[in-house]
């Protein structure tokens, strides 16, 4: 795997088992610990496993380590079942919980459904309003707010017009089940229409039909792409051992999709994202903001991260080397 970086700016981008950390601020009273401190509750409902999800986890959990409140996580994965994140949403709010953080569209759209009161902060969602989860990206109105993952898809298509330039037809490699995909969708349309490249739409309903969707694709497309989807992108080894065995490019949205089975991708940090997202809600929990009047933030940095799998590149036998420029 090869990692560089370019410049751009992208604006609008650990499961295991409890951890120390801490908060106030929410609907819910908190409770108080052996010396006298405040003490608080934060579940984390994240919808699946794959890299990107995890990232976003693991720097949420950092950035309110950080923060130096004492709050206990209670880390919940729904393992790609929308029905167990409404469960655990529903749990959470049985159990008090001071703040619900939800990594994926499906998860904060169940945690949503759960409670009106509970603060909620998202992660790994591009679109918060057209997902029904707030009034106005600017302006929440409601107690979910969060940090989107909004993926620079123009970019991507580009970059693979200027390092594939024998790419005709695209096929476009998504999941109809989540909200996050149709958007991404719409714009990778659109920016293909504008580029004259032409596409076929691969939809799946599950993980279960990835293997046969992808292989009707073959022999009718030059390359695949796929955006930031949460099932696409856990069986990202799936769709890339397919794609070579018959040497078919396939260009992820981000960067662990990519290192699983893609060619190549310009990816967010999901780390960062994550930090983000414990950063609104530290500020959540120590009173200092509600999510009604906290924008959907976004990452804001000159770096995203251009990355080549390598072992990928020499199976199929393109030359990547115009990334580098």
């Amino acid at each position: 795997m090869n990692v560089t970086r370019r410049n751009f700016v992208a604006a609008s981008g650990v499961a295991g088992a409890a951890v120390l950390l801490a908060g106030c601020g929410s609907s819910n009273s908190a409770s108080s610990s052996s010396d006298g401190t405040a003490s608080y509750k934060i579940g984390v409902v994240q919808l699946t496993e794959h890299s990107a999800l995890d990232a976003t986890n693991a720097g949420f959990v950092e950035a309110v380590n950080a923060s130096g409140l004492s709050v206990t996580i209670d880390q919940q994965n729904a393992q790609n079942d929308q029905s167990a994140c409404q469960t655990i949403a529903s749990k959470f709010v049985g159990d008090g919980v001071d703040l619900i953080y939800a990594i994926a569209t499906p998860a904060a759209q169940a945690a949503a459904a759960a409670t009106s009161d509970i603060p909620i902060v998202g992660s790994a969602i591009t679109d918060y309003a057209a997902s029904g989860l707030v009034k106005d990206n600017d302006k929440p109105g409601t107690n979910v707010t969060g940090a989107s993952d909004l993926t620079p898809v123009a970019e991507q298509l580009q970059m693979m017009q200027k390092v594939l330039p024998d790419v005709k037809k695209v096929g476009l490699l998504y999941c109809s089940a989540e909200s996050n995909s149709d958007i991404q969708i719409a714009s990778a349309k659109e920016e293909l229409d504008a580029l004259g490249i032409a596409y076929d739409e691969y939809a799946v309903s599950s993980s279960n039909e990835i293997q046969s969707v992808v292989e009707s694709a073959v022999g009718k497309v030059d390359a695949l792409y796929a955006p930031t989807d949460n099932t696409i992108a856990a069986g990202a080894a799936q769709v890339g051992q397919i794609c070579k065995e018959n040497k078919i490019p396939f260009v992820t949205g981000e960067e662990g999709m990519c290192n699983a089975g893609g060619l190549f991708t310009l990816s967010i940090n999901y780390t960062d994202l994550g930090k983000l997202a414990g950063e609104m809600a530290v500020k959540i929990l120590k009173g200092e903001a509600k999510p009604a009047d906290m924008a959907i933030e976004h990452l804001s940095t000159s770096e995203l991260v251009v990355v080549k799998n390598e072992e990928m590149v020499a199976a199929i036998g393109v030359d990547l080397s115009a990334l580098d420029a």
